[in-house]
């Protein structure tokens, strides 16, 4: 049993990585995996429109499930039909408890809304679920609101919200910035709802159809009537009534659904439906697109599967022969949001740590195997992962604060592979398992705010200087990282149990040693590529930036460690109680100066980061006091383990 166990354990992850290949279930009819990897164009990158339904929901809601408490299925079955019924059914979608208003958050908001007692408690009407709730296991309270619950306040939301708007984000009160997400949110919602038709209209395709056949004939009564001359009533009516519609949904639509003229790759050039409903009066018939979109929105509504399928399908074949590369990439990029390769990852990620763990008490070659071979898978979905994204962006690995916790959990990883593969002792499993999957739900979080593929900033759009500035600083991240979380180890298995052997502590401080140098020369060739990166962008080698402190300190206090190390001032505690410090530098050059709102480095406050970031600063220095107590205290504490 102990020899194929391990073999087991990898057949089962490779079990559990292959089973989200395949294309998700489908309950309904509708062909909406086709309909989901129709390509747009939005904040600035063609992407599917898969992408636009979960990271609207995570923008509005933190999840991509739409539910109720009290029912057990969900409203809508997945992301992209939730997207249909926004586009087509709005007065169901208006429903849907899409928008996330927490007492919690801000109870100002929840009474400046008007919802009331009976809106936000939940009541079950089962008794054990109403015991679960007393307990906690289930939620007592709502947080999730319909658009119609909202409706009545969305004045003075808006009103409240530009009264906040010109205060700087720092000193904004809670209040005020929770009513300004609340507002971005609903604006949101509102501009998914007319990227397509217009909500309030009883048959969009019905008046696309009359007003192509009034074109010719309304033209003549527009300049007719300009002349002064006999004009075409009707005509001139439902020319008057498609120009505010066209101006309607011009103005509010976010997407950019009407591709341009075939062969023609220029994002740019992507029109919204109101723009290409307002061409449609010189050109003189309705562009082909919008008479698709406007189809499928009528069969939907209809419940008419077979013609939804029918015209789902022929728009995407045209798609596709007109512009191959973006449908390749929205196709992919649906592909790989199905997959979920990040989420799989950290799952694995999980389960080798508690194997590493265990393969320290019981059947340690057996189950330290178990460990590695699931690191090894997870570590591939990772990199299959990132070179996804390389590929859909054309980018380097590292662009924002998202893909750079992909990249430090990922090298971490890497490195923690090499060292297991040396050491073969679990411990680089260990810290495989445990950094991988934190920073992947770092990554999860840091996604919460919308497209993680986002546009470039200007300064930041040279490939070459993101290939070799910003990874190999971001390497020099991981490393040292990677030398906290083992010297972390160190410390708790020495101070906590009775593991911590004389050979245990001795390959632990060779392997700290050993990333330091590592991490050292990393961060300090990456801090001088930026320098010249920065010479070339803003005309200057160095300017005492927060960002490029950061990086001088990281590099300093990698120096700091391994001169006390050279130069005899301290042995292995020291030497694990600086490498702990370097986390605490690290995570404030990675997330710190983001957050302090000035500088050329700097993007954005982030009130739950912040939080996050001080609590993970004292979790270390409490970490750095409990490897100083006195080594007698030690319960891993040997007499003859002098070099401790």
């Amino acid at each position: 049993m102990k020899k194929i166990l391990p073999l087991l354990i990898l057949l089962l992850g490779a079990v559990y990585l292959a089973s989200s290949l395949r294309p998700p279930p489908n309950n309904t009819a509708f062909d909406l995996q086709t309909f989901g990897r129709l390509p747009v164009l939005m904040s600035g990158r063609i992407k599917p429109l898969d992408t636009v339904a979960r990271t609207s929901l995570l923008t509005m809601q933190g999840r991509q499930r739409v539910s109720d408490p009290t029912i057990s299925e969900p409203l809508a079955d997945s992301p992209i039909q939730w997207l249909a019924d926004v586009f087509f059914n709005p007065t169901k979608a208006d429903d849907y408890p899409t928008f996330r208003i927490s007492a919690s958050d801000s109870p100002e908001l929840v009474s400046l809304m008007g919802l009331t007692e009976e809106q936000i408690h939940i009541t079950y009407d089962n008794s054990t679920k109403r015991a679960l709730a007393m307990a906690d296991f289930l939620p007592g309270t709502r947080t999730r609101f319909s658009y119609n619950q909202l409706r009545p306040k969305l004045a003075e939301l808006d009103r409240q919200a530009r009264l906040a708007e010109p205060v700087e984000n720092q000193v904004r009160t809670g209040f005020q910035k929770q009513v300004v997400v609340a507002r971005d949110r609903l604006v949101l919602y509102l501009q998914l709802k007319t990227s397509l038709q217009v909500p309030d209209s009883p048959d969009f395709l019905k008046e696309l159809e009359l007003f192509e056949q009034a074109l010719p004939a309304g033209i003549h009564a527009v300049l007719a009537k300009q002349k002064g001359e006999a004009h075409d009533q009707v005509a001139l009516k439902v020319m008057m009534t498609m120009a505010e519609r066209a101006s309607y949904l011009e103005e509010l639509g976010n997407l950019r659904v009407v591709p341009p003229a075939a062969g023609d790759t220029d994002p740019t050039h992507w029109r919204p439906t109101g723009t290409a409903l307002i061409e449609a009066f010189s050109a003189g018939h309705v562009d082909a697109t919008i008479m698709d979109y406007a189809r499928l929105g009528h069969a939907w509504r209809a419940g008419d599967s077979a013609t939804f399928n029918r015209i789902v399908g022929a728009l995407h074949d045209n798609l596709a022969a007109r512009y191959p590369e973006a449908m390749r990439k929205s196709d992919l990029e649906s592909r790989f949001n199905a997959a979920e390769p990040f989420y799989k990852s950290m799952t694995l990620y999980a389960g080798a740590f508690f194997l590493a763990i265990f393969s320290w008490l019981k059947w340690p070659e057996t189950l330290a195997r178990s460990a590695f071979y699931l690191i090894l898978l997870a570590f591939a979905a990772t990199s299959a992962g990132i070179l996804t994204r390389m590929w859909l962006e054309g980018r380097p690995p590292v662009t924002n604060l998202y893909s750079s916790a992909l990249f430090i959990g990922w090298g971490s990883v890497g490195l923690c592979l090499v060292l297991e593969k040396i050491y073969r002792n679990a411990i680089g499993s260990v810290a495989a398992g445990m950094i991988g999957f934190v920073t992947l739900l770092i990554a999860h979080h840091l996604s919460l705010s919308g497209d993680t593929m986002e546009m470039m900033r200007a300064v930041l759009d040279t490939n070459l200087w993101l290939a070799t500035h910003v990874v190999v600083v971001t390497t020099g991240y991981a490393a040292t990282f990677l030398a906290g979380f083992l010297a972390l180890i160190y410390v708790l298995r020495g101070a906590l149990t009775k593991s911590l052997d004389r050979a245990t502590a001795d390959a632990l401080t060779r392997m700290v040693y050993g990333i330091v140098c590592f991490a050292t020369l990393c961060s300090l060739v990456g801090t001088v590529l930026g320098g010249i990166w920065a010479d070339q962008s803003w005309g200057r080698f160095w300017g005492w930036d927060p960002k490029e402190n950061g990086a001088l300190m990281i590099v300093v206090w990698n120096a700091v460690i391994l001169h006390c190390r050279w130069g005899g001032m301290v042995k292995q505690r020291g030497l694990m109680a600086l490498a702990i410090f370097g986390n605490v530098v690290t995570s404030w050059s990675w997330f710190g100066v983001n957050m302090l709102g000035v500088g050329l480095h700097s993007y954005g406050f982030m009130d739950a980061a912040f939080y996050w970031l001080i609590a993970f600063v004292a979790s270390q220095l409490l970490l750095i006091a409990l490897a100083l107590i006195p080594l007698d205290k030690w319960r891993s504490f040997r007499p003859a383990t002098t070099t401790a």
